[in-house]
């Protein structure tokens, strides 16, 4: 008697999904919270522009700062879901703060805090999916979690538009609703995944940080850091598209929709120009993300009008999805393959201090010369950028 040979693609492993619910819950919390805060700081508690700047950017700073770390912690003691769950707990903690806020000083903690908790979480998260997938379908399953946390992102920015509609602006209660998601991406997290034997016996590495291994890395790897921070000191926080959507005129409500319009825009583009990145010279691509933001600068700094800013929002969205994706690639094209951990750790810590120095420059330039000057400078960043781009040798 034959038996049937089944030509069915076997199906992701039910972690994958879990992990990937577990995103989407937590990016549906975040985004709610974080494309009204701006407003809520500088309308409700009556904080400058420049408190949004430095508050975005030692925020932004420290996640990006953390990752170093974490990653490295999952490998030398061979658990991933551990730190996980502290980072995704970290995060559904600190909701309740933005709530109670008063002043910026508890909003400051609490996003702190918030991103400690994602710096924490992002590496051996994704060391659980490697762990957890079968080497075949790796990319099918980091794939499916970065379109569920996609639509997260998506979905936290329309929630709140639609609450701040029904509830006539009333962020606090809309902090509260924030609480929900996030302690079900944690109680998920905790439930729905179990860490494989062989990621959480895995022998302790050392520290793989040494004088002899940044030897190693060589100048072409240094030259691409720096155009990564350089490229991020043109590029500050987000929370300057949300305030300069304000002074459109644009009703309170509708204002988060600007970065989802940002985001859409991202998450259409990264895929195919990544794939673009694998047939064209490098440093073209960057040149062209760069005047991509150039031209997004120059429109959000010349009108507030709702065209210059869907325009300049739109630009700024997919100079992200040309640039980011491109510059992990080039990292890993320069540095050597055993130490490819250090290499992304170095760039996402000067990363981390160029967000930091980006964000609050920028916060002072709105305070002191306004907006439009704000935006000016960023193109005059990325305008230096590209010439520093334009002498290095093909």
């Amino acid at each position: 008697m034959k038996t049937a040979v089944s030509t069915a693609k076997p199906r992701l492993p039910a972690g994958i999904w879990v992990l990937g619910f577990v995103s989407l819950l937590m990016d549906i919390s975040s985004e709610m919270i974080h494309s009204l805060l701006p407003l809520f700081m500088v309308g409700g508690l009556g904080a400058s522009v420049f408190t949004v700047g430095l508050i975005e950017g030692a925020a932004e700073a420290t996640a990006l700062i953390v990752k170093v770390f974490s990653g490295v912690l999952s490998d030398h003691w061979g658990k991933r879901k551990g730190l996980a769950l502290l980072g995704y707990g970290l995060g559904a903690a600190t909701k309740p703060l933005f709530a109670i806020a008063s002043g910026a000083s508890l909003v400051l903690a609490a996003r702190l805090i918030d991103r400690l908790g994602k710096g924490i979480r992002g590496a051996p998260r994704d060391a659980l999916v490697a762990d957890i997938a079968p080497p075949a379908q790796r990319g099918a399953a980091f794939g499916l979690r970065q379109s569920l946390d996609t639509v997260g992102a998506f979905a936290g920015p329309l929630l709140g538009v639609g609450l701040m509609l029904l509830w006539a602006n009333d962020f606090r209660a809309i902090f509260w609703v924030a609480v929900i998601p996030a302690v079900l991406a944690v109680l998920l997290l905790a439930l729905g995944v179990r860490e494989p034997v062989h990621a959480a016996s895995a022998a302790p590495r050392g520290a793989p940080i040494s004088r002899a291994k940044l030897r190693r890395l060589g100048p072409a790897y240094w030259w691409v850091v720096m155009i990564g921070a350089v490229f991020t000191l043109a590029r500050f926080s987000e929370a300057f598209l949300v305030l300069r959507a304000q002074q459109s005129g644009l009703a309170l409500a509708l204002i988060p929709l600007v970065m989802v319009a940002m985001n859409v825009v991202y998450a259409l583009s990264a895929y195919p120009l990544g794939a673009l990145a694998d047939r064209v010279n490098h440093r073209s691509l960057l040149a062209w993300s760069l005047l991509l933001l150039i031209a997004a600068d120059l429109l959000l700094a010349s009108s507030t009008a709702l065209p210059a800013l869907l325009g300049g929002v739109a630009l700024w969205g997919l100079h992200m999805g040309m640039s980011q994706g491109l510059l992990a690639a080039m990292v890993a094209d320069v540095a050597p393959a055993e130490l490819r951990g250090t290499a992304y750790g170095f760039f996402n810590l000067l990363s981390g201090v160029a967000m930091l120095i980006a964000s609050v420059a920028a916060g002072l330039l709105w305070e002191t010369l306004g907006a439009p000057a704000t935006f000016v400078a960023g193109a005059m960043i990325s305008a230096v950028t590209l010439a520093l781009l334009m002498m290095r040798k093909a």
